[in-house]
């Protein structure tokens, strides 16, 4: 896999994600606040390697933040926008510092490089 693509496209989702956040008026505050709010899921390796991958990945992946953001298109609440907004530009950083999904072999062991 090549991690430099993965980085590249990481970067892209960060900018753009937050470009769009900054230009839907959205404050600063909830922004620093909410951006690595993802990373509790990480509570979920208390229960071991499995189920910590598992939970980990749950909130890392691009499918309910995409959701959130189809329905904050759909209906009139800007918070939805707001909070899938941070949590890609979260994903985007993440894949752009090299992290990635886990494995269940261990934390350290990630989809985009070893940790």
């Amino acid at each position: 896999m090549n991690q430099n693509l993965i980085r590249a496209e990481g970067l892209f989702v960060v900018a753009a994600s937050a470009a769009l956040y900054f230009m839907n008026g959205y404050g600063w505050l909830p922004f620093v606040l909410l951006l690595f709010a993802p990373d509790l899921s990480m509570i979920g390796y208390a229960s071991g390697n499995k189920i910590g991958a598992y939970v980990y990945n749950a909130a890392h992946t691009y499918t309910v933040p995409l959701l959130l953001l189809l329905a904050g298109l759909i209906f009139p609440a800007a918070w939805l926008t707001m909070i899938g907004l941070i949590w890609t530009a979260h994903i985007g950083l993440d894949r752009m510092m090299g992290y990635g999904l886990k494995y269940a072999s261990g934390f350290k062991d990630t989809h985009v490089q070893r940790l």
